[in-house]
């Protein structure tokens, strides 16, 4: 999976996560209160891990670019 399909999944499991919970806030539902809190944590857990990719990708082609240089 992409760093970008990582942090669109994010997005929307974070989105969804928060729409859930107010959902079982209004209806009374800790279920479904706990289940959204999941959902919003795993969503930004989806979008750190894209965040961590863009980053390494980042290193290696500064890196990739010094060695060409020193070549």
């Amino acid at each position: 999976m992409g760093n970008t399909s990582d942090k669109a999944s994010g997005i929307g499991n974070e989105a969804l996560g928060k729409i859930k919970q107010v959902i079982g806030k209004m209806a009374d539902d800790d279920k479904l209160r706990a289940e959204g809190a999941g959902q919003e944590i795993k969503g930004k857990g989806q979008q750190a891990l894209g965040e961590a990719k863009d980053n390494i990708k980042d290193a290696v082609e500064k890196a990739s670019e010094a060695v060409e240089r020193k070549l």
